[in-house]
C-alpha cells in the first residue's frame, strides 16, 4: 500500500510539472495578452470588407443577381434566377465590438477617432439591411448586454435612415478633431481619408433618398449641398474605400484560381457584352476573353465579334446547350491568373461622380451633370487600366487610353443627352458597367430604384414568387420569427399588409 501511495503521488507530481511546463512550452511570449483598440478596429474593418464579398462562389453571387455572370455548374445559387431568400442579422453581432474599441481608446482625440469609426462601421451594416427589408431593429438594437433589451423593438426605415444620416455626420464632425489611429489596413487610420469616406457614404444614402425630397425631417436638399459646401469628398481613385489584394496567403484575389476552384464555371452574360459592344466600350476587352470558337478560328482577339454572352435568364440545360456552342466568353485571366487581382471597391470616386451627375440632373444640386458624368466615366475607365498590367494577355491590345477615353465620351450613346430620361439612363448604365465585380449589390439596388437596365425576365427560370417580376426585397430572418415574433410582425403589419414576401414595397422606394 505504502508503495501504491508513493507511486501516485510521483504520478500526481509529474502531473503537474508536465502542465507546468505544457503551459510554458505553449504560451507564445509575442502574443498579446490584452485586447486593444486597434484589434477590434481592424477585425470590424474586416468584417466590412468581407460581408459580401467572399471567396469561391460567394465573391461572384451578386454578379449573378446582377446579371453581368451566368453560372455552368448545377445552379445551387439561386441568386442566378433571382431567388433572394431570407436575410440574416448574423452581422449585427459584430457590432458589439464598437463600444468595447471605444472604452479601449488611451487618449481622447483617439476615443473620437474611434468613436467615429464606430459610426461608420454601424452605418454600413444597418444601412445594408434595411436596404434589403425595410423597417429594422435600430435604436434598441444592440442593447442585451448592458440594458437587458433582448426583444429590440422595429424602427420605420425613415427614422432608421434619419439615425444613419446622423450617424454619419457625427462621425465626420470626430473624425475632424480626432487623431489618426492604428487597426486600418484601409486608410492607414489617416482621419482625413475616413472623413471623405464617411462623407461619400452619406451621399450615396441622400440619393436613395430622391423620392422623399419634400420631407422636412430628412430635409435632403441641405444635407447634400452642407456636404458639397463644407466637407471633404473623394478627389480621385486613389481616396477609394476598397480593399488592395496581393500575392501573400491570405490576402489573394478571391477569384485568383490559388484559392478558388470554381474559374472554369463563369460565364459573361448577353446583358454586359452586348451593352459594351453597342458603346464600342474598350472594358469589354478588359473584363471578358475570346470565345472558345474564336480562339479556334484564330480570330484576333481584339475584334468586337470575337467575344459573345449568354442569355442569363435561359434555364439551366439550355445555358449549358448556348456554353456548349462555343459562343459565350468567360471571365478575362487577370481575374483568375493575378493574385494582385484589381482592388475592390465599396466606396469609390467613379460611383461618387455618377450620384453627383443624378443629382444635378435632378436639380438636387446645382451642378454640371454632364461635367460630372464625363468624369465618372473617366474615372471607371482609368480605374480598369491602371490596376492591369499592359499585357495583351489582359487588354488584348484594346488599350484604354486618355486619347480613347476622350473619343469614347463623343460616341453615340456614351455623349451625355440632355434629355432627363436619357441622361439618367446613360448615368445608371455607366454605374452598372462600373461595378463589375464591385460593390456587392449595387447593380440590384440600382435596377430597383431606377428600372435600369431593364433586366429581361423568363417565367420558365425565375424563381421569385411571382415568376413575371424581380424581387423588391428579401425576407426577415427565421431567427427573428422564432425569437422576436411580436416585434417583426408587427413591422411586416406596418409595411406589407402583413405578408412578409419579396414584393413588398418598403418606404424608401414609394
Amino acid at each position: 500500500m505504502r508503495l501504491r501511495y508513493i507511486l501516485l503521488g510521483g504520478l500526481s507530481l509529474l502531473s503537474i510539472m508536465a502542465c507546468d511546463d505544457f503551459e510554458s512550452v505553449n504560451t507564445d511570449p509575442n502574443a498579446s495578452t490584452q485586447v486593444t483598440s486597434a484589434m477590434l478596429a481592424t477585425q470590424l474593418l474586416r468584417d466590412i470588407t468581407t460581408y459580401n464579398n467572399g471567396t469561391s462562389k460567394d465573391f461572384i453571387r451578386d454578379d449573378l443577381l446582377g446579371k453581368y455572370l451566368s453560372w455552368t455548374e448545377a445552379q445551387d445559387i439561386d441568386l442566378a434566377f433571382n431567388l433572394l431568400g431570407r436575410t440574416s442579422y448574423g452581422t449585427l453581432s459584430d457590432l458589439r465590438n464598437v463600444s468595447k474599441m471605444i472604452d479601449f481608446a488611451a487618449t481622447d482625440e483617439l476615443k473620437d477617432s474611434y468613436t467615429a469609426f464606430g459610426h461608420f462601421v454601424r452605418v454600413f451594416f444597418f444601412f445594408d439591411l434595411t436596404m434589403r427589408v425595410g423597417d429594422i431593429p435600430y435604436s434598441e438594437a444592440l442593447k442585451g448586454e448592458d440594458e437587458s433589451i433582448y426583444f429590440p423593438k422595429y424602427d420605420s426605415q425613415k427614422d432608421v435612415l434619419l439615425g444613419l444620416l446622423n450617424e454619419l455626420d457625427e462621425a465626420d464632425r470626430l473624425f475632424a478633431q480626432g487623431a489618426n489611429f492604428e487597426g486600418d489596413y484601409i486608410y492607414g487610420g489617416d482621419v482625413s481619408k475616413w472623413r471623405k469616406a464617411v462623407n461619400v457614404l452619406q451621399l450615396k444614402i441622400l440619393l436613395n433618398l430622391h423620392r422623399k425630397l419634400d420631407d422636412p425631417d430628412l430635409n435632403v436638399k441641405a444635407r447634400v449641398n452642407e456636404l458639397l459646401s463644407g466637407r471633404p469628398l473623394f478627389e480621385s481613385n486613389a481616396d477609394n474605400f476598397q480593399i488592395i489584394y496581393s500575392n501573400k496567403a491570405g490576402q489573394k484575389y478571391p477569384f485568383n484560381e490559388e484559392i478558388n476552384s470554381f474559374t472554369s464555371n463563369d460565364r459573361l452574360t448577353n446583358i454586359i457584352v452586348d451593352k459594351l459592344k453597342e458603346l464600342q466600350d474598350y472594358r469589354l476587352f478588359y473584363y471578358a476573353k475570346p470565345t472558345p470558337n474564336a480562339e479556334s478560328a484564330g480570330m484576333d482577339p481584339l475584334e468586337w465579334e470575337a467575344y459573345g454572352g449568354v442569355d442569363p435568364t435561359l434555364p439551366e440545360a439550355e445555358i449549358l446547350g448556348v456554353v456548349n456552342e462555343g459562343n459565350v466568353s468567360q471571365l478575362n485571366d487577370r481575374y483568375e491568373v493575378l493574385a494582385e487581382g484589381e482592388p475592390v471597391f465599396l466606396l469609390s470616386y467613379q460611383e461618387q461622380n455618377f450620384i453627383l451627375a443624378e443629382m444635378a440632373l435632378r436639380g438636387i444640386i446645382s451642378g454640371d451633370a454632364k461635367a460630372y458624368y464625363e468624369e465618372g466615366v473617366r474615372s471607371s475607365m482609368r480605374f480598369v487600366a491602371d490596376n492591369t498590367p499592359d499585357d495583351a494577355t489582359y487588354h488584348h491590345n484594346r488599350k484604354i487610353t486618355d486619347d480613347y477615353i476622350t473619343g469614347y465620351l463623343s460616341n453615340p450613346g456614351v455623349a451625355f443627352s440632355s434629355d432627363f430620361n436619357e441622361g439618367l439612363t446613360q448615368i445608371i448604365w455607366q454605374k452598372y458597367i462600373m461595378t463589375f465585380l464591385q460593390t456587392p449589390y449595387n447593380a440590384f439596388f440600382e435596377y430597383r430604384r431606377t428600372g435600369i437596365p431593364d433586366f429581361p425576365i423568363n417565367e420558365r427560370s425565375n424563381r421569385n414568387t411571382p415568376p413575371d417580376k424581380m424581387p423588391l426585397r428579401w425576407m426577415y430572418p427565421s431567427d427573428e420569427l422564432s425569437y422576436n415574433m411580436d416585434n417583426v410582425s408587427q413591422a411586416i403589419s406596418n409595411q406589407y399588409g402583413g405578408s412578409d414576401d419579396y414584393m413588398g414595397v418598403m418606404w424608401i422606394l414609394e
